[in-house]
């Protein structure tokens, strides 16, 4: 497997440590491919995953339930459908908030559609209590079939914008951000199924009334915590103003699942697992005039702020956001357009810290 050299999200150096992050290089487990025949071997169909009803593709199974998280990850603009499997009588050990425990035998699945063509689903499936298997199914052009993509990736399957395409991504990718921390599902936590659901969400999907939610779990028995305590069905992130609650959700689902350790400030991804609150006015105070190593292009050294209250436009942030420049671009995989709608919500925000 491939070593990955992350960059720093925003500063580099000082800047992450600003954000309690760490810049480090990252490297992937040891390649856990099954060999052929094994029981914990993707299958070479999706349909064969146990998404849908035996003999009848493209139905649902009802013990798969549909979820959509308050926060959704960018995905160069993809509509998502998801479902989780979790096992009958199995319980998620959730005495950590952000850091879920799921039972073996739990399955994910997430569609991506782009321009109404189903692209890919990706399948993510805890087979063993050490392992979990990774995989992307690449759909025929008429939408009638996925079949199991190459673990290499495969380039091209859906067009975007000038020119970009979708690219599925590869088995290497898909570890580097499931395994930041520690192997998880994205997305599937008692932030994201709060039943307190932001209404300024950037990219927030409505809540059928068939999804799981944190109510859901509690109600079903799902969720085992600490003796004694009760989870939180209506978690939140606490903010003076509702833009800054979207944003902080927006940051801690796009940046904060990678971004995890450090000390100086509290991280985004490592605030939610520690605490059972996100102080949104906290973390953006640690932000704010915080200087970076790296440096906003056609400025001079030493200048650069992850949140410049001067002059928001030269802020890290929002340059990372909005550039596709490899070298610059956050997140550094799985977009290669940028989210204008975020990039606009987090330039006016920034304009009234001024």
């Amino acid at each position: 497997m491939k070593s990955f050299c992350w960059l720093a999200w925003i500063a580099g150096g000082a800047g992450v440590a600003a954000l309690g992050l760490s810049a480090a290089i990252y490297s992937t487990s040891a390649d856990l491919a099954a060999a052929p025949g094994s029981p914990s071997q993707p299958p070479a169909r999706l349909e064969d995953t146990g998404l849908y009803l035996k003999g009848q593709p493209g139905v649902i199974a009802p013990k798969n339930r549909a979820f959509s998280p308050q926060y959704p990850l960018w995905s160069d603009g993809a509509r998502k459908a998801r479902w989780v499997y979790l096992p009958p009588g199995a319980t998620i050990d959730a005495r950590n908030p952000g850091e879920w425990d799921f039972p073996v035998g739990t399955k994910f699945w997430k569609e991506f559609t782009f321009n109404g063509h189903k692209a890919e689903t990706r399948f993510l499936w805890r087979a063993t209590p050490a392992r979990w298997v990774f995989a992307s199914y690449r759909w025929n052009a008429d939408g009638t079939e996925a079949t199991l993509a190459a673990k290499e990736g495969v380039p091209g399957v859906a067009d975007l914008e000038n020119g970009r395409t979708h690219t599925i991504p590869s088995t290497g990718d898909c570890r580097a951000c499931h395994e930041a921390s520690r192997v998880e599902p994205l997305g599937f936590n008692a932030l994201q199924l709060s039943v307190d659901r932001d209404p300024n969400a950037i990219h927030g999907e409505a809540l059928a009334e068939d999804m799981l939610t944190m109510k859901t779990l509690v109600d079903e028995g799902r969720l085992r915590t600490m003796p004694g305590a009760k989870p939180d069905v209506a978690l939140r992130i606490q903010a003076a103003h509702p833009d800054t609650r979207a944003i902080v959700g927006y940051l801690t689902t796009n940046c904060g699942v990678c971004h995890q350790d450090g000390s100086v400030a509290p991280s985004l991804g490592a605030s939610l697992k520690h605490r059972n609150v996100l102080d949104a006015d906290a973390i953006i105070a640690a932000l704010a005039n915080q200087q970076t190593s790296w440096q906003v292009p056609g400025t001079p050294d030493g200048t650069t702020r992850v949140i410049d209250r001067a002059h928001p436009e030269q802020s890290a942030l929002l340059y990372r956001m909005r550039t596709r420049r490899p070298s610059s671009q956050m997140p550094p995989l799985g977009t290669v357009v940028a989210d204008a709608d975020a990039v606009t919500r987090v330039s006016k925000w920034l304009q009234t810290m001024r």
